[in-house]
């Protein structure tokens, strides 16, 4: 229902401004306004503030106007994407795979350093007072124990430890007392650390270390007893319909930011990442490079987003 929600309230916003004729492509394939899906997280007020300089850059670049909308979650964005309202998207890797099976989205850019992606994790985590030591002692008293993901097309949130969960004989669907959906990684870590759930699941660059540095959680109130393979970065995708000159040359400016246009670049990076190496930048991206997250998706048979 939520996602439902968060769809029709993007499709309403995206009406009431006047963008569907604006999203509408010319013979030539570019739109009359650029208009670009992005996951407001936690807090869609300040992903909207930290969004407006990139926006007014990317439309000073590319000489046309820019949209930024704000969703609940990454399935409005998927959904906006595959019914032509938005022309471009910011993605989970797993979200990513999915909005992908339609066949009609390019990856342009992800965030990485010295030409290769950035990589991050999935943690699962407990309250260092809860006397679980270890993901045993989880195992062996699951059926008391309430456990939070965070997005239902998060990777770091849903996929991966589903994945780890099922493989150690952890069914989430049935082996908890209850399974819940927190809707983003800050809700999951501060529902955890709140006593409201047992155990939940975040990612490192924007759950408990971010928290932590931003005083809404104190250090030591939590503590991982589980850390993921490396993720590759989250990618920023684009319509495989848009003109590719014009395709190109957004990926450029997304490419040459950190140098052109280091404060919107600064930016954003501080409000994704509780710490970043000074050489981070925008490198490009193919669609293989999420072929590991798309091959453990596959595997789960009953996750029926992926289908």
């Amino acid at each position: 229902m939520k996602a439902v929600t968060s769809i029709i309230v993007l499709l309403i916003v995206l009406a009431a401004s006047g963008c569907k004729d604006k999203a509408a492509l010319d013979d030539k394939g570019v739109p009359g306004e650029l208009i670009i899906g992005v996951f407001g997280g936690e807090n869609p007020g300040r992903t909207q503030y930290i969004m407006e300089d990139l926006r007014k850059t990317m439309e000073k670049s590319l000489g046309m106007p820019v949209k930024m909308i704000i969703t609940n979650d990454y399935t409005a964005v998927i959904e906006a994407l595959h019914s032509k309202k938005i022309h471009m998207g910011y993605l989970g890797p797993f979200s990513y795979i999915l909005a992908a099976q339609y066949k009609d989205i390019d990856p342009l850019v992800v965030i990485g350093r010295n030409g290769q992606p950035s990589v991050y994790h999935s943690n699962i985590y407990v309250r260092t007072s809860s006397g679980l030591n270890s993901m045993a002692d989880v195992k062996a008293h699951a059926k008391n124990l309430t456990f939070c993901f965070t997005d239902p097309a998060s990777t770091s949130g849903h996929l991966v430890p589903r994945a780890y969960l099922n493989s150690i004989g952890l069914n989430p669907d049935s082996a908890f007392k209850q399974t819940v959906f927190a809707g983003s990684h800050a809700a999951a870590v501060l529902t955890v650390a709140a006593g409201k759930v047992d155990v939940g699941c975040a990612t490192d660059q924007y759950g408990v270390d971010m928290l932590v540095k931003r005083g809404l959680v104190k250090p030591g109130v939590l503590k991982v007893l589980w850390t993921s393979a490396p993720i590759t970065e989250s990618p920023v995708v684009i319509r495989k319909d848009i003109n590719k000159d014009l395709a190109e040359k957004i990926k450029q400016y997304y490419l040459s930011m950190a140098k052109t246009q280091p404060k919107a670049f600064h930016d954003y990076i501080a409000a994704y990442y509780a710490s970043a190496p000074a050489d981070f930048t925008w490198v490009p991206i193919a669609d293989s490079d999420f072929n590991g997250i798309r091959k453990m998706a596959s595997g789960l048979k009953d996750l029926k987003l992926v289908h």
